[in-house]
């Protein structure tokens, strides 16, 4: 209704919600389809509608045009509840951490964006993951927003497209944070962890195992990466000169051909710094 109407107007019923989150969307769909109705100068059927949690909108059942045909019933006379101030505080005591607060915890702490914990504590069972991800057993927790991140961007994206929910990963929280350790100590590279990300996702095994048996290790031993690079300097003769006439986008042909000269395993820092130090002497 209007702001400041007291009118009450027709309503839908929205049937097939089986999420909170779910019954935002549908809430916020059926808010602005009805607007756009009434602003339109048509008026709202009495119906109810299908929730599709696929392309998040409703869509019409069947119409119900009586109030017998929703089964209305009176309230039956229930006594009186009283409870003491007491009771209620001890439930509010034991009350878990609820959705907002958690979120704001997570800006607050994590240093993550509104977006990126708004996302996270949607579900439960997402929050408890991504914790488990960031948590550590030693030497203080990992980094809030790289594990964000991979679950956001990596995890939710290969859990969709194989129907999964997060319950049921067969990427554990553990192996995850065990990947995103791998990135931090050089082992392996974004792009190899990528790779050994696809493998964990199908095969459900340790990050440390698929990098052991696929041989995956990425090289950061100074003395094979400067063989590749000076290699590839020698191979692009007209590189070079178009990188000392100006032309620094160059670079990255040097890189790549440093990259397949080592199956892709050289440290990228390495490589763009040894060649850097190379092309401008």
């Amino acid at each position: 209704r209007p702001v400041g109407s007291s009118e009450l107007r027709t309503r839908a019923e929205t049937k097939n919600v089986n999420s909170v989150r779910f019954a935002m969307q549908a809430i916020e769909y059926e808010a602005m389809r009805q607007v756009e109705i009434y602003d339109g100068g048509g008026e709202v059927v009495q119906e109810t509608r299908l929730f599709d949690s696929q392309k998040s909108v409703t869509r019409s059942m069947r119409s119900k045009e009586h109030t017998h045909d929703y089964r209305y019933f009176p309230d039956p006379d229930l006594l009186p509840l009283v409870f003491d101030q007491a009771f209620v505080d001890g439930i509010k005591k034991d009350l878990p951490e609820l959705p907002d607060e958690r979120k704001g915890r997570y800006v607050k702490d994590f240093g993550l964006s509104p977006y990126d914990a708004g996302v996270l504590v949607a579900e439960k069972d997402t929050a408890v993951y991504f914790e488990e991800v960031v948590s550590k057993d030693k030497d203080g927790g990992r980094d809030a927003k790289i594990a964000a991140n991979w679950v956001i961007s990596n995890l939710f994206g290969a859990l969709n497209d194989k129907g999964v929910s997060i319950e049921n990963s067969p990427v554990t929280a553990d192996n995850l944070g065990k990947l995103i350790d791998l990135i931090s100590d050089d082992t392996v590279s974004g792009r190899i962890a990528k790779e050994v990300f696809e493998i964990m996702i199908e095969t459900g095994d340790s990050p440390a195992k698929i990098v052991e048996e696929k041989g995956l290790k990425q090289i950061t031993d100074s003395g094979a990466i400067e063989a590749a690079v000076d290699a590839a300097i020698a191979a692009g003769e007209k590189q070079v000169e178009q990188y000392k006439g100006g032309n620094e986008k160059i670079l990255g042909w040097f890189v790549g051909q440093v990259m397949k000269a080592t199956g892709g395993k050289a440290n990228p820092g390495t490589v763009n710094k040894m060649l850097k130090d190379k092309l401008d002497g």
